[in-house]
């Protein structure tokens, strides 16, 4: 049985319906955050970025942050000046509810684009939220914000400092258009340690760099992505010395965290089957490995191949070749499926099999890796498969 998520000192959470929807669940989520506390945020670089998005992004610039709105069902994406509106008088239906300013609530929403907001359902569901704030949330928050999500997303560490114990809980949802560009659909983290806020913004930009931004499940950008990392400072003592030991601890957890919760929202990815590590090695520099990553773990031909457990190579030196990178000599890559070299010096490896790499293909978890050797630079992303599940998700999305 699953341990429960720890509590934040300094952050509460409530879950309520508000059938946004046709359906019979909690679907608005309301984070109230301490004051004091630090938050900071990245955001979808989508140009149709969503209401919310554009809201959250002028709300946050002015700090003091007190509370979270968070919606599923509705993106209020694509909905012109109304949509602003809807997704402000919201933050001031909070703001009322809670005796704070509309300027410090940072509003979410996911879901179907280019409808608009059900504002009154969502205000009227405001003073049971606020009513229900609890430390012990966590679990419940993340079911309130799935979308074709079939699972929540959570996760967890604990760590010592200065002999204090230091939380950090986050939740996520995603499980499809996700190759976020900054970070993934909703992700929401949260410590209870003390985090100046220029720290703070550069963590979670470090943090989504190694997680959030190295996931795909389709190719493709929401316009609602948003990752919220904050530090309510409950523990008292100040991690100021990004060169301390205390600063590292604190990051690897929050890293890690950040880490589970992208891995989660590609185990869940729309129809998925498969959980791929796409590993670039030897090349000549990080961008240039994450175009090879990205290239074969985007790639349609290469993710139904998966799905069919067809190791067919062919497909991953197309999507090597068309990665754009610079006078690459096909005539050093080698590529490996687990172990199981399929590719040398840019073509079939001697002794290589197709049952050797069906076998690989028919496991669940597998690591495909392709060395370059152009460089000393070494990246990584994680992917899934297409099958049948993932068109018929997406052709029935609004059904």
């Amino acid at each position: 049985m699953a341990q429960p998520l720890p509590q934040i000192p300094g952050v509460r959470l409530s879950a309520v319906p508000a059938k946004i929807k046709n359906w019979q669940r909690d679907d608005v989520l309301l984070i109230e955050i301490a004051e004091g506390a630090s938050v900071s945020a990245t955001f979808t670089k989508n140009a149709f970025c969503a209401a919310p998005v554009l809201v959250a992004k002028e709300h946050i610039r002015r700090g003091n942050i007190r509370a979270l709105l968070i919606n599923a069902g509705n993106a209020n994406a694509a909905t012109g000046e109304r949509g602003l509106q809807n997704a402000q008088q919201c933050c001031e239906g909070l703001a009322a509810v809670l005796g704070i300013d509309a300027a410090q609530v940072l509003p979410f929403s996911t879901g179907v684009i280019g409808e608009h907001l059900p504002v009154q359902k969502i205000l009227d569901a405001l003073p049971a939220a606020a009513s229900g704030l609890r430390a012990d949330g966590w679990e419940m928050a993340s079911r309130a914000i799935m979308t074709t999500d079939t699972r929540p997303k959570t996760a967890s560490r604990t760590v010592e400092i200065a002999g204090a114990t230091i939380s950090v809980v986050g939740i996520a949802k995603g499980a499809g258009m996700i190759q976020p560009n900054m970070a993934t659909m909703l992700a929401y983290v949260a410590t209870d340690a003390a985090i100046p806020q220029p720290m703070l913004d550069q963590l979670v930009k470090d943090a989504v760099g190694q997680s959030f931004n190295r996931i795909s499940i389709d190719g493709d950008t929401s316009t609602n992505d948003a990752c919220v990392l904050i530090a309510s400072g409950a523990t008292g003592e100040v991690i100021a010395d990004t060169h301390s030991d205390a600063y590292a601890h604190l990051k690897a957890a929050i890293v890690e965290v950040h880490i589970e919760l992208a891995q989660a929202i590609v185990r869940d990815g729309e129809g998925a089957t498969k959980f791929v590590t796409v590993q670039v090695n030897n090349a000549a520099s990080s961008e240039e490995a994450l175009r090879v990553a990205f290239e074969i773990g985007e790639s349609p031909l290469v993710k139904t191949a998966m799905y069919a457990s067809d190791p067919n190579w062919g497909r991953l030196i197309m999507a090597i070749g068309n990665a754009g990178v610079d006078n690459l000599d096909t005539g050093k890559v080698n590529v490996f499926l687990d172990d199981v070299q399929i590719v040398d010096a840019g073509g079939r490896a001697e002794g290589y099999t197709e049952e050797q790499g069906k076998k690989v293909f028919q496991q669940s978890d597998f690591t495909i890796t392709v060395d370059l050797q152009r460089g000393d630079v070494s990246e990584h992303i994680w992917t899934c498969d297409f099958s049948h599940d993932y068109v018929t998700i997406n052709a029935e999305y609004r059904t």
